[in-house]
C-alpha cells in the first residue's frame, strides 16, 4: 500500500527542515517550513510511477513551492529509473524519490524549474488545515479511512466534553471556540439537542468516541450539566 511509503518520505522531508503531516487537502503529505511566507512542499505516493501520479503532481503544483513524487523502488529496471522519466520530472519541476523495501530513500530527480502561478486561496486552505490539525493522525497514501481533519478533531473534543457533562455550548467555548458552531451544525450526527442550548451524545457520537478515544479531560465535571 502507498501508506508504507509515508514514514520514509516524511522522515526524508523532515531532514530537510519541513514539519510534515499526512492527508491534508487531498494531498498524501504536506510539509511546511515556517517563514514569511511559509515554504510549502507537497508529496504524492504511488507504488509505481504512472500517469496518475504525474497528474496528481500537476494538480498540486499551483499551491506549493515544491512537489515531490515518491514510488516504491523496483528491484528490476523500474520506470522511475528511465532517463525519460527523470527528464519529465525536471521539465515539470518535480522531485522524484524511490523508496526501497527497507525504507531507504533515494533521490532520482530534484525539484527544479519554474512552478506555475500559485492558487493562493487553495494554498491558504492547505496551510491552515496543516496548522490547525493536532499531531499527525493520518499516514498519507490511504484512500479508504475517514480523514482525521482538524474539524473532526474538534468535533471529537466536543463529544468527549458533552459525554463528561459539559452539555451547553457556552461551557465548551472557553476551550473549543468553535464549539457552538460544531454543535449547531452537527455535521456527523454525533449530538442530540434535548432542550434549548442543551446537548447530549447520540448513539453515533458514542460510537465515534469508541472508535477514536479522546484523552481524559481535566476538571470535566467542574460545571454541572444543565437540567
Amino acid at each position: 500500500m502507498e501508506t508504507s511509503l509515508y514514514a520514509p518520505v516524511k522522515q526524508f522531508l523532515e531532514s530537510l527542515g519541513f514539519h510534515v503531516k499526512g492527508e491534508i487537502g487531498g494531498c498524501d503529505l504536506v510539509g511546511i517550513a515556517e517563514g514569511s511566507p511559509p515554504v510549502v512542499v507537497i508529496g504524492e505516493l504511488k507504488l509505481t510511477f504512472n500517469l496518475d501520479l504525474v497528474l496528481q503532481g500537476v494538480d498540486r503544483a499551483d499551491v506549493c513551492d515544491e512537489v515531490w513524487l515518491a514510488v516504491r523502488s523496483s528491484r528490476r529496471s523500474g520506470r522511475e529509473r528511465d532517463a525519460r522519466v527523470r527528464k519529465l520530472c525536471r521539465r515539470l519541476g518535480f522531485g522524484l524519490l524511490a523508496v526501497s523495501e527497507t525504507g531507504t530513500v533515494s533521490i532520482i530527480a530534484s525539484p527544479e524549474g519554474a512552478m506555475p502561478r500559485r492558487n493562493h486561496r487553495r494554498r491558504s486552505r492547505i496551510v491552515e488545515e496543516h496548522r490547525k490539525r493536532r499531531g499527525d493522525p493520518m499516514p498519507g497514501g490511504g484512500a479508504r479511512a475517514p480523514i482525521m481533519t482538524a474539524y473532526r478533531q474538534e468535533a471529537l473534543a466536543c463529544a468527549a466534553k458533552v459525554r463528561a457533562g459539559l452539555q451547553r455550548p457556552r461551557d465548551l467555548k472557553p476551550s473549543i471556540p468553535d464549539a457552538p458552531k460544531i454543535l449547531h451544525r452537527n455535521v456527523y450526527g454525533w449530538f442530540k439537542r434535548t432542550g434549548r442550548g442543551v446537548y447530549t451524545l447520540s448513539e453515533v457520537g458514542e460510537a465515534a468516541l469508541q472508535k477514536w478515544p479522546q484523552p481524559d479531560e481535566q476538571n470535566a465535571h467542574s460545571i454541572p450539566p444543565s437540567a
